[in-house]
């Protein structure tokens, strides 16, 4: 169901790749907020013009 594919190291141990999950595949490394019980936490909502 998820599956992390590595498509490049360095000698830090930093990798980039691919995360694969059933609505589609991540490439990273990404910024990818979570959204818990209709909310996403720590991400400040857009301020809209008055």
């Amino acid at each position: 169901m998820f599956e992390f594919e590595v498509t490049a190291t360095d000698d830090s141990g930093a990798r980039c790749g691919r995360f694969h999950t059933p609505h589609g595949i991540l490439e990273t490394p990404v910024f990818a907020p979570v959204g818990t019980a209709a909310t996403v936490k720590a991400v400040l909502p857009a301020i809209w013009p008055s």
